[in-house]
């Protein structure tokens, strides 16, 4: 009987000293702030035809991943530059063309652009392939192909003695 007091005292005691505990622990954090509205000017399907139609004058920055690009399609020419590594690869993206930044549908490369443009480029605005498709815009759609079979794509054998 004297066990099964003590057993009770401690559990009491532990219990007690939970519900303390709970009672001095901080408050959860507040929810992280949400991202503040970009900047970037999100360009009509008309605004992107007009500066796509002079090529030598504009830069298109797709910040999707590759598989992205594969399956949903894209423009025919781009520079392929992962939203994660854009901050890294400012040094070598050319600053004497307007800038497109392109995604889906303009989340990220609204993102890119604001950092872009906050860094000193030139930036046009952003777009985003599925919505320039919806409205009517042009993109490509071009097949993976498939993994090469074991042995092909290796170059020519050298000759045998």
């Amino acid at each position: 009987m004297k066990n099964l007091a003590l057993a009770l005292l401690a559990a009491t005691t532990l219990v007690s000293s939970l519900v303390q505990a709970a009672d001095d622990a901080p408050a959860a954090p507040p929810a992280s702030p949400a991202r503040a509205p970009s900047k970037a000017h999100l360009l009509s399907k008309t605004e992107l035809d007009a500066l796509l139609a002079e090529p030598s004058k504009v830069l298109v920055i797709d910040v999707r991943r590759p598989d992205e690009v594969s399956s949903i399609g894209g423009l025919p020419v781009y520079l392929s530059i992962q939203q994660k590594d854009l901050a890294n690869s400012l040094d070598w993206i050319p600053k004497d063309r307007e800038i497109i930044t392109f995604s889906n549908h303009a989340g990220r490369a609204s993102r890119a652009a604001d950092l872009l443009a906050s860094k000193g480029f030139k930036v046009a605005g952003a777009a985003g392939a599925q919505t320039y498709e919806k409205d009517g815009g042009t993109i490509l759609h071009i097949p993976v192909p498939p993994p090469r079979a074991e042995g092909q794509g290796q170059g020519p054998r050298p000759a045998q003695d």
